[in-house]
């Protein structure tokens, strides 16, 4: 545990409690002691804590013992939605017309003025043609397509664990080497397609020279964009190189968490497909009706209507779900990595993968549940906006609307940055967590608003470079070993796209690990103690809040 200042304070008992010491509270407003106090009948009346002297701090520390529910009407909402999701989809399955897909089958009777099953008819569409089925289940390109998707799923486990070794020991020579690439990879695409599309005759007379030039001036625009953000920021290139490095040995001594995370996602995964089981059953609740047009009668699927509400309700489950389960992912990365930043020495602490995944379904899931919901409703105003825009209505109202939506996004943005990471290490709701957050970051002059964000675009680069040599190996492969022709740069291309998005898992953990340690080293800057040298000697460095440096002292800690 890290060196503590002269302990001068005295206490006050709160909601949250230090584990170390189960009767002292873990955090408490500090009041000046006096040598010499005032009489009793001068001793001034006590004021209110909210209106205490701003520069007195909240001490926190992650919160080891049992934690009250918060956040209960949210989780409440939540498992409502998933309820009336299952049963309706169950009731949808028992109560299902097999006849949907044979409404083709049905002729209007005018005797009994409904829809009879024609036996004749049914009987005619058995046959279908499997012809081209065969053909393309027999073909070389699936199988070498399926074989290339399957070897690089399994190659990908070993190549994120060896990034992340890399990533720990040799930081600043796996940047700057794949530095230049960020650049020459897109040239060398964008040059190679332009030629080789010359060169063919269908791929000429599909794209016009005119065409081919656009696309080549169009690229290497971005990748002028790309050169000018990476000069604009290389002054931030050292620093963001030792935060990855940093990021990686935390990541690195809780290795559990690449078993837990993606298990979580294959839980989503199979949470969905029940859910859309549901949905393509419920398109089978309805019955087949005579509809009159022009004097004649046809046979027709009505659905219940019910059915279009539940597409609703499944819709809207599954995207709360979705933001759910990534908060959920991101409080578990968070309440790992906290508990072994602020363990003794490099000792790692015990089931601490296990206690996070506890708090997370357990007393904070409400708290997940509401960042999930206002995660899920931003991206959906969002996204009304963005098509707004697109559709381009004119008049100066819908203008302002508009700036104002975007002003309340961005607001609830800021508000969720490190709520959840927050929350994880100290087990407070929602609103409590986003409220001492912002508190805690400006007490310490430090930005809420600012991480590290050039790590996440170099990071980005790097496994943007690392799928892309991926796939140059597989297209010369395959280009030795089978006749796909042309067909292996989509083999290719698929493979390309299978390891980025892995490896874009891998960033997003990191990423995670990255704003938990932030936050881990601000309550080590608030407490005035220093847990881990080697994350202070780095952090350190971060640019200070400029709307704080006039409301607080600079503080400084002995390193």
């Amino acid at each position: 545990m890290g060196s503590t200042e002269e302990d001068t304070t005295t206490s006050k008992p709160t909601s949250l409690y230090d584990a170390a010491s189960p009767t002292e509270p873990l955090l408490f407003k500090p009041t000046t002691s006096s040598a010499y106090p005032s009489p009793p009948i001068e001793e001034p009346p006590q004021s209110d804590p909210s209106e205490s002297d701003p520069t007195q701090s909240l001490q926190i520390s992650f919160n080891y013992g049992p934690r009250p529910f918060k956040d209960l009407p949210f989780l409440i909402l939540f498992l409502l939605f998933v309820l009336c999701t299952f049963a309706f989809g169950i009731f949808s399955i028992f109560h299902r017309n097999d006849n949907y897909s044979n409404v083709s089958a049905f002729t209007y009777d005018s005797n009994s003025t409904s829809c009879v099953q024609d036996t004749s008819f049914l009987s005619s569409q058995i046959w279908v043609s499997e012809t081209s089925f065969f053909a393309l289940s027999s073909s070389s390109l699936w199988t070498y397509l399926v074989w290339t998707l399957v070897i690089t799923s399994v190659l990908s486990v070993p190549i994120c664990l060896l990034l992340l070794l890399l990533l720990k020991h040799y930081t600043k020579q796996i940047v700057y080497v794949l530095l230049p690439f960020f650049i020459i990879m897109p040239v060398f695409f964008d040059v190679y397609w332009f030629v080789a599309c010359t060169l063919s005759s269908s791929c000429s007379d599909a794209f016009p020279l005119v065409y081919r030039i656009l696309v080549l001036v169009f690229i290497l625009l971005i990748v002028g964009v790309i050169v000018w953000i990476i000069v604009a920021n290389w002054h931030r290139i050292e620093l963001t190189v030792r935060i990855i490095g940093v990021a990686s040995d935390a990541l690195s001594r809780n290795l559990g968490l690449f078993l837990v995370i993606p298990l979580l996602t294959v839980g989503l995964v199979a949470y969905y497909a029940a859910i859309v089981v549901f949905l393509v059953f419920s398109r089978f609740n309805g019955k087949i009706v005579a509809k009159e047009s022009n004097g004649e009668y046809t046979c027709v699927w009505k659905q219940d209507s019910w059915v279009p509400a539940y597409f609703t309700l499944g819709i809207l489950t599954m995207l709360w779900s979705l933001t759910s389960m990534v908060e959920a992912q991101v409080y578990v990365t968070s309440g790992t990595i906290a508990q072994w930043y602020f363990s003794k020495g490099d000792t790692k602490p015990h089931r601490s993968i296990r206690r996070s995944l506890r708090n997370a379904f357990g007393p904070s899931s409400g708290t997940i549940c509401l960042s999930g919901l206002l995660v899920f409703v931003v991206r959906v105003v969002r996204a009304a906006v963005d098509s707004a825009r697109e559709e381009d209505v004119p008049g100066i109202v819908n203008l302002v609307l508009r700036c104002c939506v975007n002003v309340l996004m961005s607001a609830i943005d800021f508000l969720n940055k490190f709520t959840i990471n927050f929350a994880a290490i100290t087990g407070e709701a929602y609103c409590t967590s986003a409220r001492m957050t912002y508190e805690l970051l400006r007490r310490n002059l430090l930005s809420a608003v600012f991480v590290e964000t050039v790590s996440t675009r170099l990071l980005a680069g790097v496994i943007f470079v690392l799928s892309a040599v991926y796939a140059i190996a597989v297209c010369a492969i395959l280009k030795g070993v089978s006749d796909l022709g042309v067909n292996m740069y989509t083999v290719a291309a698929l493979a390309w796209v299978l390891l980025i998005l892995v490896l874009g898992f891998f960033v997003h953990v990191l990423d995670n690990v990255i704003d938990t340690v932030y936050i881990c080293y601000a309550i080590d800057r608030d407490r005035g103690e220093v847990y881990k040298h080697e994350v202070h000697d780095v952090y350190v460095q971060l640019p200070i809040s400029r709307n704080s440096r006039s409301s607080y002292p600079s503080r400084t800690l002995d390193v």
